[in-house]
């Protein structure tokens, strides 16, 4: 079923959407399945139009059938999911009212804006800058990457790779009602494929900007929807940077992103991401990982930015010898929402997670959310799998809701969680004060160094820098 005619169902239903009715080559009848479904919010059926209106606005309107095959699916999942409220458990710490009480416009031309480009810092990696879900440059020198490793958009893939990752794309478990805007709004499918045994010794880095930015007063949102699809087979390796910057630090937009990784047999994925938005915009992003047998994941990640900042990271092991490592670090210095929303599932023997998440909140209406759920199975026997999150609340009425959760269905692992929130230790002070260091400089010290756990996990040098410099500069 296309989006266009799921969508057009929709608007033969009564009371559902101001806009106008059923275009004339857009005819169909109403099915029972349409009519039978639970309509709950109009407001996200009038999103999902103008999702698909942006589309036919758009330059490539003329999808590719994977991302059309995402489209449809996403189309019709949008038929029956309302706007999240805190009554949804998902939700329960995390207010989305001002993206749904904004009027969202889904951001519909490629423009090359000038002004990112010209200012981009110089990398010695390949990389491609992504605006408004657009690829707007792709740099790559004759020798950054090995034969057969392609970067670039899905349209452009040698025709004895189309079929291959066409595979992959789309069989991801659904998510939750951003997945589904994503997947009927992206504009273009970016994708990067390893193949088999090739070690790629430089990371690819993406760097996504807002070029759209819309207006506080009249509530005006551009939403982009920027989608990756990696897939690395046997035996490869690589390494993918992600880096979202707000280009003005008061800019109003929505940033709403998907990551997709299928990691095959005894292939390795480090996976950077630094997000450091706007102040004043959203941002929601979605990482899938599927690991097969005896494969790595890594991913090191430190959010700074965003009113609300999410990132929904699942990870699914499926093949025994797994190992899985996810390093996180957020930090609240202003009025905002950041939140980590994690799952690990291991459904094979002797697989292996290990999370660290850390967060600081330095601002008094700051709040940080973390939600990790860590499954082993039945069949995951032998398995080792740690958890430990520990906050930093610096300014009174500071706010962190943390809820770590283990479940063990084998009988044979070594498995542990741990939690802890506090204020900066009057004891790790005063060894400062004791040595002729004052209050100010030690507080300064004892942040940085319990974010720098974090940092110093970045597989790059340039990462690692640009991170540190970013959490000392807001401090």
């Amino acid at each position: 079923m296309a989006a266009a005619t799921v969508l057009s169902r929709l608007s033969l239903i009564p009371n559902l959407s101001s806009k106008p009715k059923l275009k004339s080559n857009r005819r169909t009848t109403v099915s029972v399945r349409a009519q039978q479904a639970s309509f709950s919010d109009p407001f996200v059926l009038q999103l999902a139009e103008s999702l698909e209106d942006s589309h036919s606005a758009s330059s490539s309107s003329s999808a590719t059938l994977p991302l059309q095959r995402i489209r449809e699916s996403s189309a019709e999942t949008l038929l029956s999911t309302p706007w999240p409220s805190r009554k949804d458990e998902p939700f329960r710490f995390t207010d989305t009212s001002f993206i749904r009480y904004s009027q969202i416009e889904p951001v519909s031309t490629h423009q090359r804006n000038s002004e990112i480009l010209d200012n981009l810092s110089e990398t010695q990696f390949p990389n491609a800058v992504i605006i408004d879900g657009f690829v707007s440059n792709l740099t790559i020198g004759p020798s950054d990457l090995p034969d057969g490793v392609y970067f670039g958009s899905f349209s452009g893939l040698p025709d004895e790779l189309t079929n291959r990752v066409s595979e992959f794309i789309g069989n991801f478990d659904s998510g939750d009602l951003f997945w589904s805007i994503n997947g009927m709004g992206a504009p273009d499918l970016t994708v990067i494929y390893v193949p088999a045994g090739c070690k790629v010794e430089n990371p690819i880095y993406l760097r996504y900007f807002s070029g759209e930015t819309g207006d506080r007063e009249s509530k005006r949102l551009p939403v982009s929807n920027p989608r990756v699809f990696v897939l690395v087979e046997e035996g490869g390796e690589i390494g993918i940077v992600e880096e979202f910057v707000g280009k003005d630090e008061e800019g109003f937009y929505w940033t709403n992103p998907v990551l997709e990784v299928v990691v095959q047999k005894n292939a390795k994925v480090k996976h950077s991401y630094l997000q450091k938005e706007s102040m004043a915009s959203a941002h929601i992003k979605w990482t899938f990982v599927r690991q097969e047998a005896e494969s790595e994941y890594e991913l090191v990640e430190v959010s700074t930015g965003g009113r609300l900042g999410r990132h929904n990271l699942h990870v699914q092991q499926l093949g025994p010898d797994t190992f899985t490592e996810l390093t996180t670090f957020h930090m609240c210095v202003n009025e905002q929402t950041l939140d980590l929303h994690s799952r690990i599932v291991l459904d094979h023997p002797r697989g292996t997670s290990q999370q660290l998440h850390k967060c600081i909140v330095a601002h008094s209406s700051g709040q940080a959310v973390f939600d990790g759920n860590v499954r082993v199975n039945k069949f995951a026997q032998q398995t080792n799998a740690g958890q430990l999150t520990r906050s930093l609340l610096l300014k009174p009425r500071a706010t962190v809701n943390i809820k770590p959760n283990l479940q063990i269905i084998a009988d044979d692992v070594k498995c542990s969680h741990g939690a802890a929130i506090s204020d900066l230790e009057e004891d790790q002070l005063f060894y400062f004060q004791a040595r002729g260091i004052d209050l100010e400089t030690a507080r300064r010290a004892l942040i940085s160094s319990f974010g720098s756990e974090v940092i110093e996990k970045f597989p790059n040098r340039e990462i690692r820098d640009q991170a540190r410099n970013l959490v000392k500069g807001l401090l």
